[in-house]
């Protein structure tokens, strides 16, 4: 076991190495901002498939929406770089939410973020496998397990640690930005020098029967969905090299450059070419077509949309293992997630992300459609918050807060219509997350009551400092047959007790046995008390917690501890354990719920 874990995992690194795991822009720019460019390849599509639900003609109304879209995220940019400056320690929206809007908005902040991150390795990992369907037809309807093997394989790259993880990532991620900003030159070239004439389903400010603002702010709300994962390099600003916070703020810039390039040209030319939505057929694929062709670039695009959809779920494996981590820190959330694995990345974090993301993908049928509004009001209340918290933090600094604060109060006031839009015209979609989120909040505020309690229990007073001295101490061994392994046991507790009882459970049936046992047992440690107890519903279990109960009350009138022994052999090899039943650890377990009572363990290791 320990064999296939190096193999799949690698070498364990030692902490001294955590400096060398950091991340340049380069490779950052790989790790964090995969999710958020992957966006492209569904953005325009979220948009224009709510405007043809009312007519083809009403595909105009994406330009305009298109630039709402990038004054939104030219305002989250400017107020994620912010945060990053004056946060520069990481945790991004829960931070910023906890420290200005209280803990409760906080709360809010990272519970809505760890279920967005969930979504954001579905949603990618299902748009990856609909693109690969889409050039290989004959795959079509296992978007399911192409999903599941692709979240199984991202998971074990990033238990592999962070700097493996970015140098496998820089290639897709690359290679896709070549391969879009490829398409959107040769797109507009040909737009530009005539090639391709206008097919637009529309002219721009051409009246369409039935329109409404209602889905104009839905497609506005869809549409929006390109803008998650902006706030990924936020959380994640102790992953990069010192200077942290000024590579972590380029990085957000040039990541926030390339994305709004992308969304602006793919639905210009989505727009011009007249492509229409179909069901098996991606947008992004129908434009790669008409720009292309059904050559090789068009398989490069296909490709490489197909690599950059899978590995943007890794921008949730990197950011909600650091989300966790901070929550752990403050007892919101267990304290395992605070732990790091072998290769210095936090395991726990990863491996649970991996799990929940597979439950949603079962749930969803790996249906994009079907996430995209949940995906959306994951990520929309954790912008509005921390939009909101950053304004606070300015008022807080004094004069001029008001000019710092702008891009904050923009940020705030488009992410609360959105919040508000998707309320009012998607509440059929988004209403599991009004269930999980009040759940959410009680699992955090029980886990924080335990710690709490925990430590309040644990706290040494002033007059329990001193030690308090007993009398001696009673020592039980639990033994079957008289072998090896017991006479080691009662070497034992002789060495570390007063006084040492040899305690037996016979089974009605096994009378002539026990008889045997209890003459054998005389025989070779006449010095020893044999007590036998009887059971009737051949268990040993309960019948040594009730003796062991009534001997340690007995022991306590006499200011002597109780402890227990229990003999075990350890086979040579690992797997032989299967072949021999696991008394001994339920006895431990079920004895370690008794107040008062020590348990040890004898181990007599088998030699064959």
């Amino acid at each position: 076991m320990n064999y296939l874990k190096r193999l799949l995992v690698g070498r364990p690194l030692k902490s001294a190495e955590n400096d060398d795991q950091k991340l340049t822009r380069f490779a950052a720019l790989a790790l964090l901002s995969s999710d958020a460019l992957s966006s492209i390849a569904y953005g325009t599509e979220q948009i224009v498939v709510v405007l043809v639900a009312l007519s083809t003609a009403a595909i105009w109304y994406s330009l305009p929406i298109a630039a709402f879209v990038i004054i939104l995220l030219v305002s989250l940019t400017l107020s994620y770089r912010q945060i990053i400056h004056a946060y520069p320690h990481g945790g991004g929206a829960y931070v910023v939410s906890s420290e200005n809007l209280g803990r409760n908005a906080g709360l809010i902040s990272g519970g809505s973020l760890l279920i967005d991150y969930m979504l954001t390795v579905a949603v990618s990992v299902s748009a990856g496998a609909e693109a690969i369907t889409s050039a290989v037809p004959a795959l079509y309807g296992h978007q399911v397990a192409i999903s599941i093997f692709i979240v199984l394989l991202i998971m074990m790259m990033n238990l592999r640690g962070l700097r493996e993880s970015a140098s496998f990532l820089m290639v897709p991620v690359y290679t896709f930005i070549a391969v879009i900003t490829i398409l959107i030159a040769v797109g507009l070239f040909k737009i530009i020098s005539g090639a391709q004439p206008l097919n637009a389903t529309a002219l721009p400010g051409a009246v369409v029967p039935g329109i409404s603002i209602a889905l104009i702010l839905r497609a506005f709300s869809s549409g929006s969905s390109s803008l998650t994962g902006v706030e990924a390099i936020s959380n994640a600003v102790p992953f990069f090299k010192k200077p942290r916070a000024k590579n972590a703020a380029a990085t957000l810039a040039i990541m926030a450059s390339i994305l709004g390039f992308f969304f602006v040209g793919i639905t210009f030319i989505n727009y011009w070419y007249g492509v229409v939505p179909k069901q098996e057929v991606t947008v992004l694929s129908q434009i790669g077509e008409a720009v292309f062709g059904h050559g090789i670039m068009y398989y490069a695009l296909q490709f490489t949309t197909a690599l950059i959809l899978a590995v943007a779920a890794n921008t949730g494996f990197s950011a909600f293992p650091v989300l966790a981590y901070n929550l752990a820190k403050d007892k919101f959330m267990p304290h395992m997630y605070q732990d790091r694995g072998d290769r210095l990345g936090y395991s726990n974090g990863i491996i649970t992300l991996a799990a929940g993301s597979i439950v949603l993908l079962f749930i969803f049928q790996g249906s994009t459609e079907r996430l995209i509004p949940l995906y959306s009001i994951g990520v929309f209340i954790p912008f509005a918050l921390s939009q909101t918290g950053m304004v606070r933090h300015w008022q807080k600094q004094g004069s001029g807060w008001l000019k710092k604060s702008i891009a904050n109060i923009v940020g705030a006031f488009i992410s609360y219509a959105i919040i508000t839009i998707l309320f009012v015209y998607r509440l059929s979609d988004i209403w599991p997350f009004f269930i999980i989120m009040p759940v959410l909040l009680f699992i955090f505020y029980k886990i924080h009551d335990h710690y709490r309690k925990v430590a309040e229990q644990l706290r040494l007073m002033e007059d329990e400092a001193k030690l308090h001295t007993y009398d001696g101490n009673t020592v039980i061994v639990l033994v079957g047959n008289v072998t090896r392994v017991n006479v080691g046991a009662l070497n034992y507790a002789q060495s570390i007790g007063d006084y040492v009882v040899a305690m037996h459970v016979s089974l009605d049936e096994d009378v002539k046995k026990e008889k045997e046992i209890e003459a054998e047992f005389k025989q070779n440690f006449p010095d020893v008390r044999f007590s036998v107890v009887h059971s009737s519903y051949r268990s040993i279990e309960n019948p040594i917690i009730r003796y062991v109960d009534l001997v340690s009350k007995n022991a306590m009138k006499h200011n002597y501890t109780t402890t227990v022994i229990i003999p075990q052999f350890v086979p040579r090899r690992r797997w032989q354990n299967i072949l021999h039943n696991q008394t001994s650890l339920r006895l431990r377990l079920r004895l370690s719920w008794r107040q008062n009572i020590v348990v040890g363990t004898y181990s007599y290791h088998l030699k064959k």
